[in-house]
C-alpha cells in the first residue's frame, strides 16, 4: 500500500517517518542547519532571564516580617532546636526550614543567603514548566512549553516568592514537579520497570510537596484519584499513592501541635477581599493592588483573548490532509501514529486534567471555608497557579487546523508575548518602585540605629509587621514585657498610613518633637527628653501612631526596666 490514501490521509500503519514525508523532514533539516543552534536553545535562555531576574536584585528589598521571623526566631545553631521552633512557632511543614538551617550554616543569615534557596527553586520551575507544557501539548510542537516557561519566568507573583525567604518558592517547585510526574505517570506503559520509576518519582514529587506546604494536598487529591480510578494506571499507583497517605498520615500530629499558629490575621481579613486577590495576585502579583484595576484589565485582556482565540481553534475540525495527519508525530517517527492515538492521552483530555488540578487547588479551601476550616490566603494558592499557567499556555497556543487556524495561531502566539511584556513590565516596576516592594524596614532601622548609637535609654514602639524587622536588623532589641516600665530619653514610634489623628503628638509628657522620618513610605516620628522619664508599657502601646490591634514595644539589651 502506498504511504498516502487516494484521500490524502496516510497510512497509520507506517513509521512516521514515511507518513510524515522527505519534504517535511528536509525543512526541518534545513531549520535546524539555518538556525545552527541546538532544539533546547530557547529553554536555556529562557532559564538564564529566570536566573538574571531573580539573582540580580535578590537583596534590593527589606526582609519583611514573616522572613526576618526565621533568622530572629526559628533558626538556632542547632537543627533540632530549629525544628522545636517549627513546632511551636510556625504553621508549615518542616522541609523549608531544614533547607534554611543548612543554608544558615554555610552561607549565614542575611538576605542574599535565606533567599538563594528560593530563587533557586524560582529558577529551577521554568524548565519544569517547559516540560509540563510539552506533556500537554504533545512532543510533536515547542509552542506550548515555550509559553509555559516564558510565562511563569517572568509572572510578577512567581518572581516575588522567588525573593522571599519563606517556603513558597520551594513549594511552586515541587507541586509543579508533582504534577510533571503524574503527567508523565499517565504515557502507555513501555515497561514495567518503567512504569516503576514514573510513579515512584511521583511519590517522591508529592512527598516533598507535602513536606512543603499543607495546601499541596489540594493539588496532589485529584492526581491520585485520577491514578486509582484510571484502570491501566491503578495497580502500578497503589504504591506511590500509600507512600503520599504515609507522609499525609506523618504530618498529622505536626499539624495537631502547630494548631494553626499565626493565621489569626486570615480571619481578619474579609472573604470577600481574599476571593478578589487571588486573581489580583496572578495578574500584577503580591502588592498590585497599588497599581490600581486599569492595570490588572491591561493584564487580564490579552490572556481572555488568547483563551478565546485558542478555544475557537479547538472548535475547529482539522482538515483532512497528509500534513495534519502527521501533526501527532512524534520525532523521530519510531512509532507509528495510530498507536500514539490508542495509548497516549490525547491532547484534549490532558487540558482537561490539568484545568481539574487548578480547579482543585483553588475551588476546594474556598469551600473549606464554609465548614469552618478557614485557612483561605492568596499566597497559600501560588503553587495553584502553576497549572493555571500551563491551562493558558497550552489553549492559547492550540495547534492551528487550516490557512484560518494558523492566523489564529500566530494571533495566539502574540498574545501570549503580550501577556509576558505586562507580565515583565510588572515585574521591572517592582525593583523601581518602593511603593511595590516589602516596607523598607532596614532603612528606617538604619536611620534610628545612626540616631540612637551609643545609648540603651531609648525605645521603639511598632505595629506588628515592624516588630521582628526591627530585631532582626537591630540586633539586641526585645519585646517590653507587660505592665512593666522602662526608663528612656528618646521614644521612636514607627508605623504606616493611615496614620492616628494623634500622631506627631508626644506620647508622653516630658518629650518634645525632634524629628519626622519618611523612609519609602514607613513613617517614624522621634521624641525627645533632656532627661531620662520611665515611661510604662501601657502608655507607649496606646500611642502606636498606626491604628493596629497588636502594636509592639521594643527595648534594647541593658535598657533599664522596671515591673
Amino acid at each position: 500500500m502506498s504511504a498516502v490514501s487516494s484521500a490524502g490521509i496516510s497510512d497509520p500503519r507506517l513509521p512516521v517517518t514515511a507518513a510524515a514525508g522527505p519534504r517535511l523532514g528536509r525543512a526541518r533539516h534545513a531549520r535546524k542547519v539555518a538556525s545552527g543552534l541546538p532544539s533546547w536553545w530557547p529553554l536555556l535562555a529562557l532559564t538564564l532571564f529566570a536566573a538574571a531576574l531573580r539573582l540580580s536584585t535578590l537583596n534590593l528589598q527589606s526582609f519583611w516580617y514573616d522572613e526576618a521571623f526565621t533568622p530572629v526566631h526559628v533558626l538556632h545553631p542547632s537543627l533540632w532546636a530549629t525544628l522545636r521552633s517549627v513546632v511551636h512557632s510556625e504553621n508549615t511543614p518542616p522541609l523549608w526550614y531544614v533547607i534554611a538551617w543548612a543554608d544558615s550554616r554555610v552561607l549565614g543569615t542575611g538576605e542574599v543567603a535565606l533567599r538563594l534557596p528560593s530563587a533557586l527553586a524560582g529558577i529551577a520551575t521554568v524548565p519544569v514548566a517547559w516540560a509540563i507544557g510539552r506533556e500537554l501539548e504533545g512532543p510533536s510542537t515547542r509552542r506550548a512549553a515555550l509559553a509555559c516557561a516564558l510565562l511563569v519566568a517572568v509572572n510578577p507573583l512567581f518572581v516575588w516568592y522567588s525573593q522571599e525567604a519563606r517556603a513558597y518558592g520551594l513549594f511552586v517547585l515541587t507541586a509543579a514537579l508533582a504534577m510533571l510526574c503524574f503527567l508523565r505517570a499517565l504515557r502507555w506503559p513501555i515497561s514495567d520497570r518503567s512504569t516503576r520509576g514514573r510513579m515512584a518519582a511521583f511519590a517522591l514529587s508529592g512527598a516533598l510537596a507535602l513536606l512543603t506546604h499543607y495546601f499541596a494536598v489540594f493539588l496532589l487529591a485529584p492526581m491520585v484519584l485520577w491514578l486509582a480510578w484510571e484502570r491501566r494506571t491503578r495497580r502500578a499507583a497503589l504504591p506511590a499513592i500509600g507512600a503520599l497517605a504515609l507522609v499525609g498520615a506523618a504530618l498529622l500530629p505536626l499539624i495537631s501541635a502547630q494548631g494553626g499558629h499565626g493565621t489569626q490575621w486570615i480571619g481578619r481579613w474579609p472573604l470577600v477581599e481574599r476571593l478578589e486577590a487571588i486573581p489580583q495576585y496572578y495578574l500584577t502579583g503580591y502588592t498590585g493592588a497599588a497599581l490600581g484595576h486599569g492595570i490588572e484589565l491591561l493584564v487580564a485582556l490579552p490572556i481572555l483573548a488568547a483563551l478565546a482565540v485558542g478555544l475557537w481553534r479547538m472548535t475547529e475540525p482539522a482538515p483532512a490532509t497528509a500534513a495534519t495527519a502527521t501533526d501527532g508525530a512524534v520525532p523521530g517517527g519510531e512509532a507509528p501514529v495510530r498507536a500514539a492515538q490508542e495509548h497516549a492521552p490525547d491532547a484534549s483530555r490532558r487540558l482537561l486534567l490539568a484545568l481539574a488540578i487548578a480547579a482543585c487547588g483553588v475551588l476546594i479551601p474556598i469551600v473549606l471555608v464554609a465548614f469552618g476550616a478557614d485557612y483561605l490566603a492568596p499566597r497559600n494558592l501560588v503553587a495553584a497557579m502553576i497549572p493555571v499557567t500551563a491551562v493558558i499556555a497550552v489553549v492559547a497556543t492550540w495547534p492551528p487546523a487550516g490557512r484560518a487556524g494558523r492566523r489564529a495561531g500566530l494571533a495566539g502566539t502574540a498574545l501570549v508575548a503580550c501577556i509576558a511584556a505586562g507580565f515583565l513590565a510588572i515585574s521591572v516596576d517592582v525593583d523601581l518602585s518602593p511603593r511595590l516592594q516589602r516596607g523598607n524596614w532596614r532603612d528606617l532601622a538604619r536611620a534610628l540605629a545612626h540616631e540612637a548609637r551609643g545609648g540603651r535609654d531609648y525605645v521603639i514602639t511598632t505595629v506588628e509587621l515592624g516588630s521582628t524587622p526591627f530585631e532582626y536588623y537591630l540586633p539586641g532589641l526585645h519585646g517590653l514585657r507587660e505592665g512593666g516600665s522602662v526608663l528612656v530619653r528618646e521614644i521612636d514610634e514607627t508605623g504606616y498610613a493611615p496614620l492616628r489623628s494623634s500622631a506627631g503628638e508626644p506620647p508622653a509628657p516630658g518629650f518634645h518633637p525632634l524629628a519626622r522620618l519618611d523612609v519609602d513610605g514607613l513613617i517614624a516620628y522621634r521624641f525627645v527628653s533632656p532627661v531620662p522619664r520611665l515611661v510604662s508599657e501601657a502608655t507607649l502601646r496606646r500611642h502606636v501612631i498606626t491604628p493596629e490591634s497588636a502594636p509592639e514595644v521594643l527595648v534594647p539589651a541593658g535598657a533599664r526596666v522596671s515591673s
